[in-house]
C-alpha cells in the first residue's frame, strides 16, 4: 500500500468541517464596496443553442466577498498579491481561540495576550506555521447584513475581533503563518475607531502575512489538533478572493 493513500484513507475517515459562507446575490460585504460589485451566476449562454447545448455564467464579485484570504498587497501598496502564494500556503495546523463568553458580556471585545496564554496553558504553545483563528460565534448572524455588520445609526460598526497585541503575540512570540476569523474586519471596532485605521489588518499584512475572514462552524472544531485547508482560485493580481476553507479533525 502507498503511504500517502493510507494518510488519505485515515483522513476520510476524520470529520470534515465546512468553515466558508455559502455565497448567493444577497450575502454581506464591507459596506464601503460598491453597489453592484456583485453578480453571482448571470447565464451568458443557455440551453438550447444549436452551437453547443449547454449553459455558461459568469460571476462578478470583489476579492473581499464572503470568506475569503487577504494578500499583503490589499492593504500595502507594492506588497505580495495572489500569485505570491502557492499550494503550500493552502494547509496549517489550526489553532482555535474561544473568546465567546467575553463577546456574549461586551460585543466590543478584543482577544487579549492574556486569552492565548489561557489556551496555551491548556493546549501547549502555538505551533509554528499554524493558523489561529479567533472563535466569536459572529459567523451565527449571517446572512443578516445588518446583523452581521451591527451598524449604529451613524453607520458605525459593533463588532469583536482582534487587539495589535494579542496579533504581536502570535507573530513576533510565536511564529504563526496566518489568522482568521468569524467577523468582516481584522480590528475589533472600538480599537479600529481608536486608531483611526484598521491597525489590526494593517499589521498582519505589512508583516506578509495571510488572513481569511468571515470564516464559520469554529464552534465544531476542537480547540487544538485539527488541520485547515483554504483553496481558491490560481488567479494573479489578486489582493484577496473567496476562499473555500475546511477543517480536518479527528473524531
Amino acid at each position: 500500500m502507498y503511504q500517502l493513500w493510507e494518510v488519505l484513507n485515515h483522513l476520510k475517515s476524520c470529520r470534515w468541517i465546512d468553515l466558508s459562507h455559502p455565497l448567493t446575490n444577497e450575502s454581506p460585504y464591507w459596506a464601503g464596496i460598491p453597489e453592484g460589485s456583485v453578480e453571482l451566476g448571470k447565464v451568458v449562454y443557455d440551453w438550447g443553442n444549436p452551437m453547443l447545448d449547454c449553459q455558461i455564467q459568469t460571476f462578478k464579485f470583489p476579492g473581499q466577498f464572503g470568506t475569503h484570504i487577504d494578500f499583503p498587497g490589499h492593504f500595502v501598496k507594492g506588497r505580495e498579491l495572489s500569485e505570491h502564494y502557492s499550494v503550500q500556503n493552502m494547509i496549517y495546523p489550526l489553532v482555535v481561540i474561544d473568546i465567546t463568553a467575553k463577546v456574549a458580556e461586551d460585543v466590543h471585545y478584543a482577544v487579549t495576550v492574556d486569552d492565548i496564554k489561557a489556551y496555551e496553558a491548556k493546549y501547549g504553545p502555538i505551533p509554528d506555521g499554524a493558523f489561529v483563528a479567533l472563535r466569536t460565534d459572529w459567523y451565527k448572524r449571517w446572512p443578516d447584513m445588518e446583523a452581521f455588520s451591527n451598524l449604529d445609526e451613524e453607520g458605525g460598526e459593533h463588532c469583536p475581533g482582534w487587539s495589535l497585541e494579542a496579533l504581536k503575540y502570535i507573530y513576533e512570540v510565536r511564529a504563526a503563518a496566518a489568522n482568521g476569523h468569524e467577523c468582516l474586519d481584522t480590528d475589533a471596532s472600538l480599537l479600529a475607531v481608536e486608531a483611526g485605521d484598521l491597525a489590526c489588518e494593517r499589521y498582519v499584512l505589512d508583516k506578509g502575512r495571510l488572513q481569511i475572514e468571515v470564516l464559520k462552524n469554529l464552534d465544531q472544531v476542537p480547540e487544538a489538533g485539527a488541520i485547515l485547508v483554504a483553496a481558491w482560485a490560481n488567479i494573479e493580481g489578486a489582493t484577496g478572493l473567496p476562499v473555500r476553507v475546511w477543517a480536518i479533525a479527528e473524531e
